[in-house]
């Protein structure tokens, strides 16, 4: 019995360290999007392109991200506002942008 939970726990680790290895790979892939945007100017078409193709929308799904039109949009307005994932993810970044709400909403 102890045998069988360790199994499963260790599976289940396993399952989220893959989740988080496709995660990467989305994070990626975006970052490659944007650079395309500043450099050619179509980092939106190329994000919905992969997203919508088949080996993204199976990245996406395996990094628990469920691949429909809404993610797409999503995907393409994040490439459209220029900001590296890096810079979007970062705690500053997340602090400039609620002060930033917050002094619209005054």
């Amino acid at each position: 019995m102890l045998d069988n939970v360790d199994g499963t726990a260790f599976n289940h680790e396993q399952g989220n360290r893959a989740r988080k290895l496709f995660a990467a790979v989305v994070l990626a892939a975006l970052d490659d999007a944007i650079a395309d945007d500043k450099k050619y100017g179509n980092g939106p078409d190329q994000i919905a392109r992969w997203a919508r193709s088949r080996d993204g929308r199976e990245v996406l799904s395996c990094a628990g991200i469920d691949p429909n039109e809404r993610v797409v949009t999503g995907l393409m307005d994040f490439v459209a506002k220029g900001v590296r994932t890096s810079v979007a993810l970062s705690r500053e970044e997340s602090e400039r942008r609620h002060a930033a709400e917050a002094a619209e909403a005054a």
